[in-house]
């Protein structure tokens, strides 16, 4: 059986680093259970010649499987054991721009952007085929967007992405940032701002972004779309039609950096009442067989609350092997755990 060695990305983010070989392990047992039909065994941290990996066997990874593998969110190198020598292993990743798009724009309460990934992959490969992960023409709302980081990544992907966003700042903040960045890289796009609206009321603000990683691509309709909308997210179902998502996928609000938004609109420090409120929505607008993944503060909602209000929005939560061991600590205040689950179908 060969072996492998994953050297893991170095990350800005200290804390995070101390548990990136633990969430890297756990995502490589997501991706084989889920898209790799099992095809990996034996996950564990190793050392070789003095620098830390993330070994793993397998005897039967195809082509396929080790393009899905080079979209781990931690992958920095991938290698085959040859006794004791290393052998690299060709990586082709899905991205399509360039790095930047995601690292670029810095501000306060950013989710780590090696989590993000993590969260969009593991959601992914619940619940799309692997020739569907990697085909495109894949949907994702991340329905309390921010500043876009799942946003992004979906896009570097060559996916479709929305996302609603209640805070004015932020939504204009990201609307700005997309464009100019496209237009730095001269990247053909059109950019359209417009207001939405249900039964004659605005509902609140979109910006579209249609764009191609080259002209040529532009010019024979290989497009794909980002848009935001400013608006609170229990109204994600006025913006958007049912069953149009293949993925919803975002980190909800921590209770510290975030502030949750009732129907009332007034703010609140009480998470759970905003998931409780807004999940049945965000479930009404994935397609049968999506998938939903949530990131959350454990210190806000315990996690057998958070299962229980999927299972009452009518989703499949998926609560076993390393679906179990993904908490890790943010800060002193956030203990940050995921959870995904499926809508049958």
């Amino acid at each position: 059986m060969q072996q492998y060695a994953m050297l893991i990305s170095p990350s800005a983010n200290r804390v995070y680093a101390r548990t990136a070989a633990r969430m890297a392990a756990n995502e490589i047992r997501v991706f084989s259970a889920h898209v790799l039909d099992g095809a990996i065994e034996d996950v564990e941290e190793t050392v070789l010649g003095g620098v830390p990996y993330l070994a793993f066997r397998s005897d039967s990874l195809s082509g396929r499987d080790l393009r899905l593998l080079a979209n781990l969110s931690s992958l920095f190198a991938l290698f085959a054991v040859r006794g004791r020598m290393l052998e690299p292993v060709e990586v082709e990743r899905l991205d399509r721009y360039d790095d930047d798009l995601i690292t670029i724009l810095k501000y306060v309460g950013k989710t780590n952007e090696q989590f993000t990934k993590l969260l969009l992959n593991v959601t992914a490969a619940v619940a799309l085929a692997p020739d569907r992960i990697l085909g495109g023409g894949v949907k994702v709302l991340d329905p309390m967007c921010g500043r876009g980081t799942t946003l992004n990544q979906a896009a570097m992907y060559g996916w479709d992405a929305s996302g609603v966003e209640v805070d004015k700042r932020d939504f204009e903040a990201y609307g700005a940032f997309v464009q100019r960045w496209l237009k730095d890289k001269r990247l053909k796009h059109t950019a359209v701002s417009s207001r939405v609206k249900r039964e004659g009321r605005g509902v609140g603000q979109r910006t579209r972004v249609e764009f191609a990683a080259t002209k040529e691509a532009h010019r024979a309709g290989d497009v794909q779309a980002v848009e935001v909308v400013n608006a609170d997210t229990l109204r994600s179902g006025e913006v958007f039609k049912r069953a149009s998502f293949d993925l919803v996928v975002t980190d909800a609000p921590y209770g510290v950096q975030h502030a949750a938004v009732k129907e009332t609109r007034a703010l609140t420090r009480r998470p759970t009442e905003l998931l409780e409120a807004a999940v049945p929505v965000w479930a009404d607008l994935l397609k049968p067989g999506g998938g939903m993944g949530i990131s959350w503060n454990l210190h806000t909602t315990a996690r057998a609350d958070l299962v229980a209000i999927l299972a009452e929005a009518g989703l499949d939560v998926v609560e076993d092997g390393p679906f179990l061991d993904f908490a890790h600590r943010v800060d002193q205040a956030i203990n940050r755990d995921l959870v995904v689950a499926r809508k049958p179908g």
